[in-house]
């Protein structure tokens, strides 16, 4: 028998996305929460604004100009990721960019339009939280609680090593 990770002109097995994955509905109700969340800015006049874009904002607004390695890295989120916010947020009119010192570095700033929405979203923040903190005791912790226990199990062994496991396992079972 081929396998397609092994051989690329193997035969595909069934559309592995037509079969319910167990973290689908949980990334399902997060995207239902932040569609909520984005029409709480749409009801108030800020439009345009997604739920993406507030950490940014309010830590800028806080700590003054950066760049995006810094933002990054102030939000533990990956280069990649906040230079896509970041050209989101510009096209919105929501910041700024002049070079760096460097000239390949872009230092950040806050326009006005994101200053005047800065109140709005700091209120949708800290309610925001209290409403999860809500939620998680509603839910007898639960959210709270496997959070703490799906990061604790990823430090005994990263999902990268998970997958490389079950990969080698596939691999080596063609042919």
């Amino acid at each position: 028998m081929t396998n397609p990770i092994s051989d690329p002109a193997a035969p595909l097995a069934a559309d592995p996305t037509r079969e319910p994955a167990r973290w689908d509905g949980l990334f399902g109700l997060l995207a239902a929460m932040d569609r909520e969340i984005e029409q709480v800015y749409e009801r108030s006049g800020a439009t345009g604004m997604r739920s993406r874009f507030v950490l940014p904002i309010i830590r800028l607004a806080h700590e003054g100009p950066m760049t995006i390695s810094e933002l990054a890295a102030s939000l533990g989120r990956t280069h990649s990721a906040i230079s896509q916010t970041v050209a989101a947020m510009r096209r919105e009119g929501l910041v700024a960019s002049e070079s760096g010192t460097d000239r390949r570095s872009q230092v950040l700033t806050l326009t006005d339009r994101a200053h005047a929405l800065l109140p709005l979203l700091e209120a949708e923040r800290r309610a925001t939280n209290a409403v999860v903190a809500d939620l998680d005791d509603e839910v007898g912790g639960g959210v709270v609680a496997l959070t703490a226990a799906l990061t604790q199990a990823l430090e005994r062994r990263s999902m990268t090593q998970r997958l490389d496991d079950r990969l080698s396992g596939l691999a080596g079972s063609g042919s």
